[in-house]
């Protein structure tokens, strides 16, 4: 049965899978621009002082500052605020390309859109680093009440006394882009796509569990304010939001750049099969060759021409001209057999 499709309609090729080799410096690229951009979005201290002190009013006009007894218990009890201080410096880096690297190997259809939204927010979260720079609770005049719990346990990790940086390299880091907390916010993304995509109970309860204590964290080490804590999830709202619009600019960028193959529709497939239907039709005519036609009684051209030297042609037999056709040739069995009574 013949298949049959409407006039003007594509064949959809599927998408072509991701490569790692291509994904990898993707990544790192954009991780390197937006490190690069937080040392550059270094603003003036005071402001970001400043800046910190009104998130810090603003929060205890609506008794939300949170970070103040979470800090005090960090810093009195080790046992919590070592492995406290693990977490912040540790897992961001850690959790974050593992939930890639899964979704990269077991879900790749979905992994650009999530790869992304991850991308997306991180680069609204740098421009947030730029405008509004924010001094985090720790670096405050110890009047407030804060302990950098990351320099008060220094002694257990690799990092120093300037916030997550190992020993000797706080200098290259921009201490005040705080605002929004971006560890929130990967944390966040984690635990959606673990949710998401995750099919067991663990991978639920991590889900849920993850983004969770990683608020917790960096408020009890005075890393950020809670509302900082609020502004990464908005920020990761915003980039879900614009992911869609991301990828449809890419993919037409991308068309301009590489020009993709001609699609085959229902009209080119038929004037595709007429020449072949042309060449089957032409196979069983009687025209065999160019100049060569054949005659009643003949099998292949020019056989009378290959079979009699002389010239000489006995009309063909019955059997070989077909049905209905005239004996010329040979005398019938009656007239023979007449033939010889009369004689």
């Amino acid at each position: 049965m013949q298949h049959t499709e409407t006039p003007g309609t594509e064949a959809a090729a599927p998408a072509p899978r991701l490569r790692w080799w291509t994904e990898l410096p993707l990544i790192l690229l954009v991780y390197a621009c937006y490190s690069a951009g937080r040392l550059l979005a270094r603003g003036d201290v005071s402001g970001a002082v400043d800046n910190g002190l009104t998130i810090l009013r603003f929060e205890k006009g609506l008794y939300l500052n949170f970070e103040h007894p979470l800090n005090r218990l960090f810093t009195r009890e080790a046992w919590i605020g070592i492995p406290a201080d693990f977490w912040y410096a540790s897992l961001h880096y850690l959790v974050t390309p593992a939930v890639l690297v899964w979704l990269f190997r077991s879900r790749a259809a979905r992994y650009r859109a999530a790869r992304t939204w991850l991308m997306t927010s991180t680069l609204i979260g740098l421009i947030g680093f730029t405008l509004l720079p924010t001094c985090p609770p720790r670096l405050l005049d110890a009047s407030h009440g804060f302990v950098d719990t990351m320099a008060q346990y220094s002694s257990y990790g690799w990092w120093g006394g300037a916030a997550s940086a190992p020993r000797g390299m706080g200098d290259m880091t921009n201490q005040y882009a705080a605002m929004p907390s971006l560890h929130v916010g990967w944390a966040l993304w984690c635990g959606a796509m673990l949710w998401r995509f995750g099919g067991s109970r663990m991978t639920k309860t991590a889900a849920v569990a993850y983004p969770l204590i990683t608020t917790i964290v960096v408020m009890g080490t005075a890393n950020h304010y809670f509302l900082d804590a609020v502004a990464g999830a908005a920020v990761m709202g915003v980039g879900l939001l614009l992911a869609p619009v991301v990828m449809r600019t890419a993919d037409r960028v991308k068309a301009q750049i590489v020009p993709s193959a001609a699609p085959v529709t229902a009209d080119s497939s038929a004037s595709a099969s007429a020449p072949v239907a042309a060449d089957s039709s032409a196979a069983g005519s009687s025209i065999v060759s160019a100049g060569c036609q054949t005659s009643a009684g003949e099998r292949i051209p020019r056989q009378r021409e290959s079979r009699f030297e002389d010239g000489a042609e006995p009309g063909a037999s019955p059997k070989d001209a077909g049905d209905g056709a005239p004996d010329r040739g040979l005398p019938s069995a009656s007239a023979v057999e007449s033939l010889g009574k009369a004689r």
